[in-house]
């Protein structure tokens, strides 16, 4: 048995998970809900007793919110017209660190795909006779639940920094971390499922995660497009309006802070935010599912 319980788990999904001969569509439906909530459920228990990761995940982006807020505080105020007075860097820095959290959980959630392939794990389950939808559900929900509790830690520090929000806005932050959380968890998957090794995927994440977040109006607003704009800026300012964690942060920001004129600092309608966030996850988790239909040179290994 393994120290995260994969044996005990394989066994359970060979054993539970197959339909009996004759029961049809219905009972193989319900084996692939039972196989979801099992993978679910381990990602939950082997994330638990790897407490390292518990504090890679939510030590650093509290680390860099502390440390960039603090260091800039004095350098950065979003003022924007009709305010009277600005935003601070820690506040504006705030819904891009929760974005951050669910980034970081869900590359370490992803990569365990490549860890199961080595050990063995991945592959029984390949073979078990479930639909692979119910391995690529169990998964992404099993990343966007633990990405979730850590961002809900993490956001209890906004009563530091202000009011704190009402009751439906609240609804309404929980409610739009969770559907980027299953963005960001299935396209950590789509990346990791071809990969051989960790190593690879830690370059795929400096290479693509990570400008993703920078460019998503996390770190930096977006650049004024006006005449007096210059070619990066330009650049910049596109790439920015058609990444969709800009929407996301966005969508935070203004559920965090509703006193803050969204048109005047140029942000996305809240409308717009969830919709270009849904979609997202709908194409990442899609897309997660089509290359885990496809056979690789992985599987066999």
């Amino acid at each position: 048995m393994t120290a995260d319980g994969g044996t005990r788990h394989r066994d359970d999904l060979s054993a539970e998970a197959g339909p009996s001969p004759g029961s049809g569509a219905g009972a193989t439906r319900g084996a692939g809900w039972r196989a979801a909530g099992m993978l679910c459920w381990r990602e939950i228990v082997r994330f638990l007793r790897q407490r390292n990761r518990i504090v890679g995940a939510i030590g650093q982006p509290l680390l860099f919110w502390l440390l960039f807020g603090t260091g800039l505080k004095q350098s950065f105020r979003l003022s924007p017209a009709g305010m009277e007075s600005g935003q601070t860097f820690q506040q504006y820095y705030f819904p891009g660190t929760l974005l951050l959290i669910l980034l970081f959980t869900a590359i370490f959630a992803t990569i365990s795909v490549i860890e199961d392939r080595r050990e063995g794990f991945l592959q029984s389950v390949l073979v078990a006779p479930v639909p692979r939808w119910s391995l690529v559900l169990g998964k992404v929900l099993g990343g966007s639940l633990l990405a979730l509790g850590q961002g809900l830690l993490f956001l209890i520090l906004m009563l530091a920094i202000s009011a704190p929000p009402s009751l439906a806005s609240l609804l309404a932050i929980v409610g739009l971390l969770f559907v980027s959380a299953l963005g960001l968890t299935s396209l950590g998957l789509v990346l990791a499922w071809r990969m051989q090794s960790t190593q690879g995927f830690h370059a795929i994440m400096s290479l693509v995660l990570m400008p993703l977040w920078l460019l998503s109006g996390a770190f930096f607003p977006a650049p004024r497009l006006d005449a007096q704009a210059g070619v990066l800026d330009w650049t910049i300012g596109m790439v920015m309006q058609v990444n969709p964690l800009t929407y996301a942060v966005a969508g935070l920001r203004q559920l965090m802070f509703p006193e803050l004129p969204a048109a005047t600092l140029g942000l996305p309608a809240l409308p717009v935010c969830w919709l270009v966030t849904a979609v997202f996850a709908a194409v990442a988790f899609v897309a997660a599912w089509w290359i885990a239909g496809r056979r690789t040179t992985g599987d066999a290994q």
